[in-house]
């Protein structure tokens, strides 16, 4: 059974995107920044990955400064480093190479054994009248929930 601790999830993401296809990366982080995620300081929001060089990259994640930390503390908006094989890199690339597609991080969590662990998802960004039905028709499934539970 897995265990997973999610750390932070990108909400607007799910409501600005319509993920098509998920994986799972590890992620290139330095001491002050896994003991600044422990204590839950991290945001995803506004955050992407970025394909250089056969290389993927998390853009403009916010990671706190740790607070005990001395003079060795680390930069909060730097870029990091993700950990894909190749395969999957090429995969992604194809991917992104669609128009309106991109490449957008959706969690970050702690696996089983310990490690940061980041899910991102190959997305294509919604129209504002795509976004309007999805929230109509949530609306009138719970509605309707409403009404059965009352009979």
């Amino acid at each position: 059974m897995e265990k997973r601790k999610n750390i932070t999830v990108n909400k607007k993401a799910f409501h600005d995107y319509e993920i098509t296809e998920k994986h799972e990366a590890g992620i290139v982080l330095v001491g002050t920044e896994v003991k600044s995620i422990r204590q839950g300081k991290v945001s995803l929001m506004e955050s992407y990955v970025e394909i250089r060089f056969q290389e993927t990259f998390l853009i403009n994640s916010n990671v706190s400064q740790y607070s005990n930390a001395s003079c060795n503390n680390h930069e909060p908006r730097r870029k990091r480093k993700l950990l894909l094989n190749k395969r999957e890199i090429i995969k992604l690339e194809r991917k992104v190479k669609i128009k309106g597609m991109s490449i957008i991080p959706l969690r970050m969590y702690f696996n089983e054994k310990g490690f940061v662990k980041i899910e991102i998802g190959v997305a294509k960004g919604k129209r504002l009248y795509e976004k309007k039905q999805v929230i109509k028709e949530r609306d009138i499934k719970r509605e309707m929930d409403r009404d059965l539970k009352n009979y």
